[in-house]
């Protein structure tokens, strides 16, 4: 047989389930245009054909771009294929999941903006600490023109409405038509009406880059809110190519975890939950590789985990027990026990000197009230010190939260209700358990593979996952919940996210092996499904009118 007949008899499975997994998605996305015709029927608007069109295009282009290189040519690196599924991904969702449609991205965006009022040397804030604008964004907070123009206040009783906090064919066209309706021309300065978030300015550089580069270039608002988007997704990416590269098993988990459709809405947004998930992501890994592939622990690396937590720290403190993960890392590779210290510290103190750095007028005055009173709820809440002095109860709660919610956390972790939290753009329930159900076989140990992760390392990864989960839920019963409640209110399934590749590669063991079905395979379903995932919310946005 000759080397051409042999290359052509290797590659036809894997152009078979190319073909296949193609031509499911593509009639499924043909059926969901069925829901954008009858979208457009009610209102004219026929320019969301070319804009599903163009869709439909970009995730078939991608489904064959993606399964070229993991079923067929198979010469790239898994890294390197990421890079080329997470931008595309990103994109896509990002076209979908208009601006400002992520969870809180309205205060991630309006943050972005006055870092970028920094970089380029301009007034951040004004006397009352309201982010300074260009005046020609200042519609895409106020679409229905309901706030005053000078800055005193509102000029009717009811809520501003925000571009893209609720997605309908109205926002697409408000995008499409860039604000012009609204928009104000010229050089003037507007206020702001949204609160900045109190954080570090690191977790939103990629962002603010984004933004100062599209001010510079002169783009209009949507220019503007794609241009921050875009940044922070390639900072996203570059980080989980540089993940990869220093994870020394398990690439294939951490690729998984970056295609779930929750992970997909975030990065492809301007939430600081790009930073946190970039973080604990390559900390993990740096942690893995001194654990069970360095010969020692170099100076750099050492710097390495000190900066990243203190980059991450302040953006949600409960993720500093992530850094339980360098006790994975044995004390002989520090050189002894004084150089272990010494090192402990520094990863330790880089995380307590940002945190009182940023954050410290924060704990103070969650820690400090002693008659809470929760805003959202007009209630009153639980107290630091009652919370403390209440052990059973916060167990009570958390217990409540778990057998309540845990459902729907799981749900939300891998993407329940995408955008603002919206239960109507989900990903189908019978995807989810698809998606999870890839994510564990990936997880999973193959023939061959040898066991890094000791039975005892193994509970110390469940401790760590444990204590961060009770540490958001006690951080959402404080400043969250109100006394009424029968279970902590706020707490999301994306909040979870940041731990889940350590959590999965921690379920690898002898007992269950898997012996069908390679990594590439799997991610490649997992790339189908995100296509199908996307283009049925675009037709779900279109029959909202």
């Amino acid at each position: 047989m000759s080397a051409n007949n042999k290359k052509l008899q290797l590659r036809t499975p894997g152009l078979r389930l190319l073909a296949a997994c193609a031509l499911a998605v593509a009639v499924l996305g043909l059926w969901h245009g069925l829901d954008v015709r009858d979208g457009i029927a009610r209102t004219g608007n026929r320019f969301l054909y070319g804009w599903y069109g163009a869709a439909f295009v970009w995730g078939m282009g991608l489904l064959a771009a993606s399964g070229w290189l993991l079923l067929i040519r198979k010469r790239w690196s898994l890294e390197r294929v990421f890079v080329v599924c997470s931008l595309a991904l990103g994109v896509l969702f990002a076209a979908v999941l208009p601006p400002l449609s992520a969870p809180d991205e309205v205060a991630h965006y309006i943050s972005a903006y006055q870092v970028s009022n920094r970089l380029m040397g301009k007034t951040a804030a004004d006397e009352d600490g309201r982010v300074l604008i260009r005046a020609q964004d200042a519609w895409v907070e106020d679409l229905e023109d309901v706030l005053a123009d000078d800055g005193s206040g509102r000029t009717s009783d009811r809520d501003s409405a925000v571009l893209g906090q609720m997605v309908t064919q109205y926002t697409y066209g408000e995008i499409r038509g860039g604000g012009n309706s609204a928009a104000v021309s010229g050089d003037g300065v507007a206020v702001s009406y949204q609160p900045a978030v109190h954080t570090t300015p690191l977790a939103y550089a990629p962002q603010a880059v984004g933004i100062t580069l599209a001010r510079a270039l002169g783009l209009g608002s949507i220019g503007l809110l794609f241009m921050g988007r875009l940044f922070n997704l390639l900072f996203y990416t570059g980080m989980g190519y540089l993940t990869m590269r220093r994870m020394p098993f398990g690439k294939e988990v951490v690729f998984g975890v970056g295609l779930l459709p929750m992970t997909l809405n975030l990065v492809s947004s301007m939430s600081y939950d790009v930073m946190i998930l970039a973080m604990t992501a390559y900390f993990t890994a740096v942690c893995l590789d001194l654990a069970y592939r360095a010969e020692r622990v170099r100076l750099l690396d050492v710097a390495v985990l000190a900066l990243v937590m203190a980059v991450m720290g302040p953006c949600k403190m409960v993720y500093g027990v992530i850094a339980g993960l360098c006790l994975l890392i044995p004390v002989k590779k520090f050189g002894g026990w004084g150089r272990w210290l010494l090192a402990a510290a520094a990863v330790l103190g880089a995380f307590a000197l940002a945190m009182l750095v940023v954050n410290s007028q924060t704990v103070a005055l969650y820690t400090g009230i002693q008659d809470r009173h929760v805003i959202w709820a007009d209630e009153p809440g639980y107290s630091f010190a009652q919370l403390i002095h209440s052990p059973l109860l916060v167990l009570k709660m958390c217990y409540s939260t778990l057998v309540w919610q845990g459902a729907e956390l799981f749900s939300g972790m891998i993407g329940g209700s995408l955008g603002n939290m919206d239960p109507v753009l989900n990903t189908p329930y019978i995807i989810v358990l698809g998606l999870a159900f890839i994510l564990l076989m990936l997880a999973l140990r193959k023939p061959g593979e040898s066991l890094k992760i000791s039975g005892g390392q193994r509970v110390w990864i469940w401790v760590i996952c444990l204590i961060c989960l009770g540490a958001l839920m006690f951080s959402m019963l404080l400043a969250w919940t109100p006394v009424s409640a029968g279970f902590i209110q706020g707490v999301q399934g994306r909040y979870l996210l940041p731990l889940l590749p350590i959590f999965a590669l921690s379920l690898k063991n002898d007992r269950l092996v898997r012996t069908d079905c390679d990594d590439r395979k799997l991610l490649f379903g997992m790339i189908c499904m995100d296509v199908y995932v996307i283009l049925r919310i675009f037709s779900v946005v279109c029959l909202r009118v």
